[in-house]
């Protein structure tokens, strides 16, 4: 492991207005596109890159050994554009060796992965360089992630609103908080030389190794974000990996466990109150296991929602769980049963509740990217 240093930290967040939607000068980024037969989506991926402003934008395709199209569809990209390269695998490694591999071959300042079915929004890598450019210690800035299904949306080249920027340490604690990641990823530009220190992309954690990064990121720098319009399009359909492969509950429960058990086994472990930033993070792992549990009740779904694998989570990630509100709420579901649960008056207006608490919360996060 790279030795680093914690990032240094301001007295508090700061949203910073008036800023510009161009950095001063036209800085180079590389977009790392990983892609195995997604040959369909390569084309307007491709197009959303190429056409950002104020930038060097150079395009890295890494064909994982795709069995479609692929490799007629990055010829003839790169035959129609010299910013275009691609690799081509003569097997199949996988979507995070393929990053890394892409990775390891930038030479420009900036960085962004962006998987093959998603996009760039005009004018975004402008706008984040902007950020970057003027608050090196920086080591990602991020903002408003579109996602949608259908028909490719055709957000407007608007200007910034304003920034936040966060101490590295405040953000990694509001993480901890919310144990959730707040990042969909198209939306993400960062600095070359930061994701260098801290490593590798982590192999061993396929579903949640982009959680894991931010929060080593955090470690060693600060974190911005560009707030106003949108940044990336992050697509929504049935073969996503996020619906086939790393599709499912309690994957997604373990998964953030082992992202935010190895960043704090790594640079997140040196920053001040490591300890009792990791156990909030767990004991909000442990509450997010048993609310959805209660969920499974009050919309009578508990066939089909491992309820048992979830509280045997919840007691694994934080033994103190006995002691949480979510599980005597839990306690009292289980004691009226499936049918009763779901028409309870007390336990309808929970739901109700709850539905207006999580769309505030979606609201909140689309505005400043917390939750």
């Amino acid at each position: 492991m790279p030795v680093t240093t914690p990032a240094t930290e301001p007295s508090a967040t700061r949203v910073l207005r008036g800023v510009p939607s161009t950095p001063a000068r036209r800085p180079a980024v590389t977009v790392i596109v990983p892609s195995y037969n997604y040959a369909r989506y390569l084309p307007e991926c491709a197009q959303s890159v190429l056409t950002q402003r104020d930038v060097e934008a150079r395009l890295l395709i890494v064909d994982d050994c795709s069995t479609d199209e692929t490799p007629q569809v990055t010829d003839a990209l790169a035959a129609s554009d010299a910013r275009i390269a691609v690799i081509r695998h003569e097997r199949n490694r996988g979507h995070i060796p393929s990053v890394n591999e892409g990775l390891r071959r930038v030479s420009t300042e900036y960085v962004v992965k962006l998987d093959a079915d998603d996009l760039l929004a005009p004018g975004a890598l402008a706008r984040a360089t902007a950020l970057l450019e003027a608050h090196p210690g920086v080591g990602f800035a991020y903002g408003r992630p579109k996602h949608f299904s259908g028909p490719v949306p055709r957000p407007p080249d608007a200007p910034t609103r304003s920034w936040t920027l966060w101490a590295g340490r405040d953000w990694v604690a509001a993480r901890c908080r919310r144990a959730c990641n707040v990042i969909s990823q198209p939306e993400v530009v960062i600095r070359t030389s930061m994701l260098r220190g801290v490593g590798a992309v982590a192999e061993a954690l396929p579903h949640t190794s982009d959680l894991h990064t931010w929060m080593r990121l955090a470690a060693v720098g600060d974190v911005g974000r560009v707030n106003g319009p949108i940044q990336g399009c992050y697509r929504v359909h049935d073969a996503s990996m996020q619906r086939t492969v790393h599709a499912g509950v309690m994957l997604d429960l373990c998964g953030r466990r082992d992202a935010f058990d190895a960043a704090f086994a790594a640079e997140a472990g040196a920053l001040r109150d490591a300890a009792r930033l990791h156990a909030t993070a767990r004991r909000g792992l442990a509450a997010d296991a048993l609310d959805r549990a209660c969920r499974a009740y009050d919309r009578g779904r508990t066939a089909a929602v491992p309820i048992d694998e979830l509280v045997a989570f919840a007691l694994d990630v934080w033994p103190d769980a006995p002691a949480l509100p979510e599980w005597r709420a839990l306690a009292r579901r289980t004691a009226v049963g499936t049918v009763r649960a779901r028409r309870h008056p007390r336990f309808l207006a929970a739901a109700v509740a709850r539905r207006a608490h999580d769309e505030l919360g979606r609201r909140r996060w689309l505005r400043t990217g917390e939750r």
